[in-house]
This record gives C-alpha cells, sequence and structure tokens, in this order.
C-alpha cells in the first residue's frame, strides 16, 4: 500500500541522491494559461487556470479545480518534471498581441461591424480567438463557426454579403480537387472571400515544435484522424483533452504554420478593409 505523500506506489527504498535529478536538470517553465501540467505525485492533471505568487490553480477536463503550491520539480509537463515559475515582466517597449501587431492597452472591443469570419469549427475558431482575438475586438469584427462547410452555400445565402457586410471563410483541407474548394468557388464573389489552409485539420497548422515534436504523426487512411494523432503522439487522452494541450502550447503567430498566417490575415484585411464600390 502506498504511504501518503509519497505518489502512486509508495517511496522505492532504493531511491536516493542519485535519483534526484541534478541541479539545474530540471526546467523552468513560466506559467500560462491552458498550460496542461501534471502534479509530481501524479494525482491531478489539469490546465493552468490561474496563479499567485506561491501557488496554481489546475482545472482538469471535467471543469474541476485544485490549488498546488510552487515549488522545484513540483509538477510533470508531458511526463517530465518542470518547476513552474512565474513568467517574466514584460520588456519595455510597444506591447505586441499574440498575432504580432501592436497591441492597444485597455481598448474596448468595438461594436461588431456587420461583416464576418465564419471557420469550419470551434477549435478552428479558438485557435483564431487565441492569436488573433486582440485584433479582432479592436476591429470589431465578429467569428462565428460552421461545424462543417457542406452547408455553406445555404448559410452565405443567409447571411446575404453585399457593400459593407462581407463574409470571409476559413475552411480546413482547401486544396485543388478538394470538396472544400468545389464548395468554395460556388460561393465566392465580391463580397465574400473564401480563404484555407491545406492541412486535414487545424491542428495541423500548430507548428510540431511549439509541441516538442519533429512532425505531426501519420494517420492511416480509414482512422478517425483525430484519434490516430492522440494515438501516435502516445498521448492517453481524449481527444478533447488532447486539444487543450495544443491549443495550450501556441503563445503566439510563432507557433503557427505560414500557410494559415498569411489566410487569417487575408481574411481580417479582407472584412476590415475599404473596397472601392463601398
Amino acid at each position: 500500500m502506498a504511504t501518503k505523500g509519497t505518489g502512486r506506489y509508495g517511496r522505492d527504498v532504493l531511491a536516493g541522491d542519485w535519483r534526484r535529478p541534478r541541479k539545474g536538470a530540471v526546467p523552468d517553465v513560466p506559467l500560462s494559461r491552458d498550460l496542461v501540467v501534471e502534479d509530481a505525485d501524479e494525482t491531478f492533471c489539469g490546465a493552468v487556470v490561474g496563479w499567485d505568487k506561491a501557488t496554481v490553480t489546475l482545472e482538469d477536463r471535467h471543469g474541476r479545480r485544485r490549488v498546488f503550491d510552487l515549488g522545484p520539480a513540483a509538477f510533470l509537463i508531458d511526463g517530465a518534471p518542470a518547476t513552474l515559475v512565474r513568467p517574466a515582466a514584460a520588456p519595455r517597449g510597444p506591447l505586441r498581441s499574440a498575432s504580432g501587431s501592436v497591441a492597444v492597452p485597455d481598448a474596448r472591443a468595438r461594436t461588431a461591424r456587420e461583416s464576418r469570419i465564419y471557420v469550419e469549427g470551434l477549435h478552428d475558431a479558438e485557435l483564431v480567438e487565441r492569436v488573433w482575438g486582440h485584433d479582432l475586438r479592436v476591429e470589431g469584427v465578429a467569428v462565428e463557426f460552421l461545424e462543417g462547410v457542406d452547408d455553406l452555400p445555404a448559410i452565405v445565402a443567409d447571411f446575404s454579403p453585399g457593400p459593407g457586410r462581407r463574409l470571409g471563410v476559413l475552411v480546413d483541407h482547401l486544396v485543388p480537387g478538394s470538396k472544400e474548394s468545389r464548395i468554395a468557388e460556388r460561393v465566392r464573389s465580391e463580397h465574400v472571400l473564401v480563404a484555407g489552409h491545406p492541412y486535414v485539420d487545424v491542428w495541423q497548422a500548430v507548428r510540431p515544435s511549439a509541441l516538442g515534436i519533429d512532425r505531426w504523426p501519420e494517420v492511416p487512411r480509414g482512422r478517425p484522424w483525430k484519434e490516430g494523432i492522440v494515438s501516435g503522439l502516445g498521448w492517453r487522452m481524449e481527444t478533447g483533452e488532447a486539444w487543450r494541450r495544443i491549443l495550450g502550447s501556441v503563445r503566439s503567430y510563432a507557433d503557427l504554420e505560414p500557410s494559415l498566417l498569411g489566410r487569417v490575415e487575408e481574411l481580417i484585411d479582407f472584412v476590415t478593409g475599404p473596397h472601392p464600390d463601398e
């Protein structure tokens, strides 16, 4: 039976100083919201939702929260010991948003424009919010998700694009000959811009280096793609929790592939910029 406070399997009687990480071997990891960690005793795994000078609050996938003391090697990240530390003070100079644009401190959200940006699903919307949320609020652009593009022609018709009411659409797997490309051609107009990235899912638009991996796993045909990715990465978790880990690895535009960055910037410019006929 495990002794309280010694971990899941109790203390190893052979353990000694030789098993402890050498000084400096355990990395310091700055705290950030949505960073997924586990306490060193492996009793609780969750995403960082807050912290103060001495503690950090974690929330698991069921919405349960626990508070832990900060300390050396007190947590695990991807199974490896880590010391969570408060982030360094922001450097002097112009503040930058996650997209790299100059941030507007304490800016109130602008009244929403009639123009909109639609994305395929919730994960796409969360990723866009993660990197461009500040910019979109300043510009007054709302982002909505479609739950797929099969009904895009009807959705566009219902939106009724026109002068001063533009629609930008971000589509997954927008490559020549794909179903998505054929649907996109049906809705494009001077007031509708459809842009997309080449990936099967927006997960792959996150650079592998942001997750500490060399490349995304290959998923055999016929297997659910997200489940195949989770299995290929060796993660023992559901796809929802896997997405939280992936999203938590994105700190700024530098963690995303250029093929997504350019398309989102293009859509934002389209729905906010001037038009000769408007």
